[in-house]
């Protein structure tokens, strides 16, 4: 397997993943259970629609870490929360416009047209930091066949 097929399968899993833990915890806090499930259940939820998108951060995002490396951190990372909205803003408007509704519809917080929020913005700089982190370990780290 290429490593550019393994960076994005990896990605495509772990931003999943981390967004079910996300949504699980923040429903937690909010005390909003999801589907009539126990709090302490941590049942969180993410769409299909996501895969592909997270699949996306190694060929977006990739080469911009390695050219915005030896910036400030707190620079870094709002570039990249920058360009997660922009992605997520993009994404659920031609979400919308094939599907007739965008699947993350915000209603609540911050959000602008209800395709993103940012109040969430700390979540996504924390997001950036581990993605910068384990592309550049991956990058480094995992031998091509």
């Amino acid at each position: 397997m290429s490593k550019k097929i393994f960076l994005s399968v990896f990605f495509a899993c772990f931003g999943i993943t981390t967004e079910v833990f996300f949504v699980a915890i923040t429903n937690l806090i909010k005390q909003t259970p999801y589907c009539n499930e126990a709090l302490w259940s941590l049942t969180g939820k993410t769409y299909v629609w996501m895969l592909p998108i997270y699949a996306l951060i190694p060929i977006i995002a990739g080469p911009i870490f390695k050219k915005v490396g030896t910036w400030n951190i707190l620079l870094r990372l709002l570039s990249y929360t920058t360009l997660i909205l922009i992605v997520e803003f993009c994404a659920g408007f031609i979400l919308e416009q094939l599907t007739g509704k965008c699947p993350w519809e915000y209603t609540t917080g911050w959000h602008f047209m209800g395709y993103i929020r940012l109040d969430y913005t700390p979540a996504w700089m924390f997001f950036s930091f581990l993605i910068e982190y384990l592309y550049l370990f991956i990058d480094k780290n995992l031998k091509t066949s």
